[in-house]
C-alpha cells in the first residue's frame, strides 16, 4: 500500500492553503505563458470530440444526477450569491456593447398597429420584433 496523507488531511490542506494563491492566480491570467485565445482556439477538435463522446455517453445527465439539486442550489448559494452583483456590475460595458446592435433593430421597427387586449393580431407586434432580433443575430449580431 503506498504512504498517503488521509483524505480529510489532504483536503484539509487544500481548503487552507489554495485561498491564499489568489495573488498567484491574478499574475497567471495577467502573464500567461503562451496565448489563451490562440490556445482554445487550437483546442476546438479536441473539444468537438470531447462533447462527442460525452454526449453519447450521457455524461451530462449523469452528472445531473449524482449532483442533484441540493449540490447545484449549494454552489448557486455559497458562491454565486456574493458573486452576482459584482458580476454583473464588471458585464455592464460588454451587456451594452453586445445588446446594443438589438437595441437598435428595435429602435428601428415601425411595429404594426397594437389592437385590443387578447387580440390575435397583436401577434404580428411580436413576429415581427423576433424577426428583427433573428435578423441581427444572423448577421452577427
Amino acid at each position: 500500500m503506498a504512504a498517503i496523507k488521509s483524505l480529510g488531511a489532504t483536503s484539509k490542506k487544500w481548503a487552507e492553503v489554495t485561498p491564499q494563491r489568489a495573488g498567484q492566480y491574478a499574475e497567471g491570467v495577467q502573464a500567461p505563458k503562451s496565448d489563451w485565445a490562440k490556445n482554445a482556439e487550437g483546442a476546438n477538435a479536441a473539444w468537438k470530440e470531447g462533447v462527442s463522446k460525452a454526449s453519447q455517453a450521457d455524461r451530462f445527465a449523469k452528472g445531473v444526477r449524482a449532483a442533484g439539486t441540493g449540490r447545484w442550489q449549494e454552489g448557486a448559494i455559497g458562491k454565486g450569491v456574493q458573486r452576482f452583483g459584482p458580476g454583473v456590475a464588471l458585464a455592464a460595458p460588454r451587456y451594452e456593447s453586445g445588446f446594443a446592435p438589438y437595441h437598435r433593430a428595435i429602435e428601428a421597427l415601425t411595429l404594426p398597429p397594437r389592437f385590443a387586449r387578447r387580440d390575435p393580431r397583436n401577434l404580428e407586434r411580436v413576429k415581427a420584433v423576433v424577426a428583427a432580433m433573428v435578423a441581427t443575430k444572423e448577421r452577427g449580431g
